[in-house]
């Protein structure tokens, strides 16, 4: 299938490696959580760039079993981008709208977990909660990343599989997020619930609540 543009399992292999290891030094992994965090953004990342460059098992059945679902898809690389198939795109498709929108999702992401990283170190140093940068707008401000880069990805490159996965990474963040707080909130009792309180999980407000005193304090 090379004459379509896949078939090219060497770049499958190489642009998963790239976005994994690129993942990887901007997230840090220590814990096993952050490893399955890190493991379930892997596994989407192999997903993506198998249709993209090596199987097109989406566009296969688009144009085959399941033909006229989406208009104007053919057996092509380009036909992988199905958001400007959608919309009756006409142009290169890497400049369509959700091509373009991709990028700052992509970026977006990556920038929140190295932004996070740094917060969440120095916070570690100090053995302190985190709460500045990233922090004090989500409690989850790495988890939030992946889901923008993910997010990003199926603007670009939408296959059945990813849209499959990305629910079940959604509902395994969240419960290691849970994990996670309960384990913090052991740790810093009060302070953490103060923070808890004016800070959501993954989606950030748009006003933040004023902080609430502890206890005893004005």
């Amino acid at each position: 299938m090379d004459g379509y543009g896949y078939g090219l399992w060497v770049l499958v292999v190489v642009n998963s490696l790239i976005f994994v290891v690129f993942a990887a030094s901007f997230f840090h992994p220590r814990s096993r959580r952050d490893w399955r965090v890190l493991g379930g953004f892997s596994a989407f990342v192999v997903a993506l760039f198998t249709e993209m460059y090596g199987y097109p098992l989406t566009v296969y059945l688009l144009t085959g079993p399941l033909g006229g679902i989406v208009p104007g898809v053919g057996l092509s690389h380009n036909a992988g981008h199905l958001w400007a198939d959608l919309i009756g795109w006409k142009g290169d498709p890497h400049v369509s709208p959700f091509h373009l929108a991709s990028y700052v999702f992509v970026i977006g992401g990556f920038w929140l977990i190295a932004a996070a990283w740094r917060v969440l170190f120095a916070a570690l140093k100090a053995e302190t909660l985190a709460t500045t940068g990233p922090y004090a707008r989500l409690r989850h401000p790495q988890y939030a990343g992946f889901v923008l880069i993910m997010i990003g990805f199926l603007l670009q490159w939408p296959t059945l599989a990813t849209l499959v996965m990305f629910p079940v990474l959604l509902l395994v963040y969240r419960r290691l997020a849970i994990r996670e707080e309960a384990e913090v909130a052991a740790r810093f009792d009060m302070e953490w619930e103060r923070y808890r309180e004016r800070t959501p999980r993954f989606v950030p407000r748009l006003q933040q609540p004023p902080s609430s005193p502890l206890p005893g304090k004005p």
